[in-house]
């Protein structure tokens, strides 16, 4: 008797376990779901986040506003500064913006942007080897109208060569040794006056010149600092250039992300 009362109450065990799965065939799926489900929503919401920045930065949205101001105030060199200004610089030099000399690193652009403007011929110099210099770039060093030269040495030109030399993120990467022989040479082959475009202190530069080629980090210096090296190296300010480029800037309501001085040639 005892016998069967113990395979009665397994069999009720058994039939009662039974019954319960069978009864919902659906809860050890949907207790193996729930236990992924987590991971399941993370991964939703990883790639409906990763939609929405790209649909954010591909159009006219919220995101895009930022990475045009973030090209602006954290991502620019002095070199495209020099093209933003172009029309300053016409207004502001007038006839001296006949024959101009760029001196800088990617001076191809500027150079190409320059003699798209009328009645304007273009030279360029470039501090830094240019063995990744595109088809446009090379067609100028063929044509002579760019060349390789290192600006701490004389520069391969007469005095006066040209009317007006612009010259941008070279001269942050000279020590003070150097810049006593440099500047006055920018001087020296100009006829009319030098503008240059030195970095900002406080302000990142964009587009950093691979330091094997330049030997040192770029060195940014303020006014003040500037205008001592002019006075003691016998440069004096273009002050009627620098008048008229800053009311020709303010037409435009333009603000030029570095410094620029203007001086006087050097005869």
């Amino acid at each position: 008797l005892r016998g069967i009362l113990v395979m009665s109450r397994r069999q009720v065990g058994s039939t009662r376990r039974g019954g319960d799965s069978g009864s919902f065939p659906f809860v050890g799926a949907l207790h193996s779901k729930s236990r992924s489900s987590p991971l399941l929503s993370i991964c939703l919401v990883l790639v409906g986040a990763c939609l929405l920045i790209g649909y954010a930065f591909s159009g006219p949205g919220l995101f895009k506003s930022i990475r045009e101001v973030s090209k602006i105030t954290g991502d620019y060199s002095c070199t495209s500064e020099v093209q933003r200004a172009i029309p300053i610089l016409k207004n502001a030099y007038g006839d001296s913006m006949r024959k101009v000399l760029h001196v800088g690193p990617e001076t191809c652009s500027v150079v190409s942007t320059l003699l798209k403007e009328e009645e304007t011929e273009a030279w360029g110099v470039e501090p830094y080897d240019v063995e990744d210099a595109d088809s446009n770039c090379k067609s100028l060093l063929r044509k002579g109208l760019v060349r390789v030269a290192d600006i701490k040495f004389p520069l391969p030109y007469r005095s006066k060569s040209f009317s007006l030399v612009i010259v941008s993120d070279a001269l942050d990467y000279l020590s003070p040794k150097y810049l006593n022989k440099t500047v006055p040479e920018l001087a020296r082959v100009a006829s009319d006056g030098v503008v240059l475009f030195a970095g900002n202190p406080g302000k990142p530069k964009g587009k950093v010149t691979d330091l094997s080629k330049v030997g040192r980090p770029a060195k940014m210096r303020s006014s003040s600092w500037w205008n001592r090296f002019f006075s003691q190296t016998n440069l004096e300010e273009n002050e009627a250039g620098s008048k008229k480029f800053e009311k020709a800037a303010s037409k435009v309501s333009y603000k030029p992300a570095c410094q620029v001085f203007h001086l006087k040639p050097l005869h």
